[in-house]
């Protein structure tokens, strides 16, 4: 643990880390989302169909989220980059009152549906000891309805389901 939270995390194909991402990084952070978009645009193709550049929109995002004080950007490396998390550290709605900041994880992918229990997981809880270590009380997770591997993940990782939304096409 380098002080802020983050430490290597098990072992996964090979020698493993879970570590802070890097510019580096970028292309392969933007690819992976942009998978997650393309399967959660067969999921529900209005709400979750991708704009044209979106790729070229979420460049400049990923690049900025890197090292930004407000953010928690981790990518789990076995020598390929197999996964993401990017947490932003926001206030909670004046409404509610959680005991500190919230951990917004809304960026946050795996390269095969499988490996959400091992690879997810360790970024989960890598995202989720940083957070802690800087104050947070607690994370809050973007989950599709139709991602079951990554659900399970998350219930498995003590997660429960406080809102939902739902959409219709107009």
């Amino acid at each position: 643990d380098g002080g802020d939270g983050v430490r290597a995390a098990g072992h996964y194909r090979g020698v493993v880390s879970v570590r802070e991402a890097e510019s580096g990084d970028v292309d392969a952070i933007v690819h992976l989302a942009a998978c997650k978009r393309e399967q959660y645009a067969r999921y529900n193709p209005v709400f979750h169909h991708p704009a044209a550049d979106a790729r070229e929109q979420h460049d400049p995002f990923v690049a900025r989220m890197i090292g930004a004080d407000n953010a928690i950007s981790l990518v789990y490396d076995d020598g390929v980059v197999r996964g993401f998390a990017i947490g932003t550290l926001i206030d909670p709605p004046a409404v509610y009152d959680p005991g500190g900041k919230t951990c917004m994880i809304d960026d946050f992918m795996v390269d095969e549906p499988d490996e959400w229990a091992s690879v997810g997981r360790a970024l989960l809880e890598a995202v989720t000891e940083t957070a802690r270590a800087r104050g947070a009380a607690q994370i809050v997770v973007v989950c599709g309805p139709d991602d079951a591997p990554k659900r399970t993940m998350l219930t498995a990782a003590g997660c429960t389901v406080v809102t939902e939304w739902y959409t219709k096409p107009l």
